[in-house]
């Protein structure tokens, strides 16, 4: 409503501007001032209005941060992914281990992934709940390498608490070196690929873990299942 409103009073300051060009300017301010009086008066009849444009404007920010950045969010780390190569449509997902909203996702994850064969899940590791989450974001980038990503994800998540010894524990539990474990943790050669999934989550607006970009649109929090299956249908549709 406030979008057609303030289109309507555009178009009529525009058409005041042009019909009165050769009429006295005092006419043309009059006319302007009584239409943006009542863009006025309308707003603070609605004030919800406010609320629904920010969000728009919002969203239309943002839908073009993942546009510009497409290629850089979609494109997974090694093997940091899972369903199908060829995937008509990419679920990206930002998270911590420590996050327990995105431990409940897993499930939700896992679903959709089974019901959908173009559905491709892209994992960025986004360690900012504690040193802990970080520990745990350098083996999993370690476990992309060596082509054991998802089995570690589950691993790790089916382990409990995110320690520093359930952390060795997961790898070693799906074939990972733990020496080679180890010196991930006690290595930075991971750090360029966090700090690179920790701009792209500001950009984006990310409030928290997990965060999810599907198509243009981004999904904050533990949305479940049937958000997630929406967000895909819309990507595909090309909503």
């Amino acid at each position: 409503m406030l979008l057609g409103l303030l289109t309507a009073a555009t178009v009529a300051s525009t058409s005041v501007a042009v019909n009165s060009s050769d009429a006295p300017d005092s006419g043309a301010q009059t006319d302007r001032a009584r239409i943006e009086q009542i863009v006025h008066d309308y707003i603070l009849a609605h004030p919800e209005i406010l609320p629904q444009a920010m969000e728009r404007l919002k969203d239309k920010r943002m839908t073009e941060v993942v546009n510009t950045r497409r290629k850089e969010i979609e494109t997974p780390y090694a093997g940091a992914w899972e369903g199908a190569k060829d995937a008509d449509v990419t679920v990206v997902e930002f998270f911590d281990y420590n996050c327990g909203y995105c431990r409940a996702s897993l499930s939700d994850i896992t679903k959709l992934v089974a019901g959908d064969p173009k559905v491709k899940v892209v994992y960025r590791e986004l360690p900012i709940l504690s040193e802990e989450s970080n520990l745990a974001a350098r083996v999993s980038l370690l476990a992309a390498e060596q082509g054991k990503y998802m089995p570690f994800h589950k691993a790790l998540y089916a382990g409990g608490r995110v320690t520093k010894d359930s952390i060795l524990a997961a790898a070693t539990s799906v074939g990972l070196d733990r020496k080679a474990a180890e010196a991930a943790i006690n290595s930075n050669r991971y750090d360029p690929e966090i700090e690179s999934n920790l701009k792209l989550a500001q950009e984006l607006g990310a409030s928290g873990t997990p965060t999810f970009v599907v198509g243009n649109k981004i999904l904050n929090g533990a949305v479940g299942y049937n958000a997630l299956k929406e967000a895909v249908s819309a990507a595909r549709s090309g909503k």
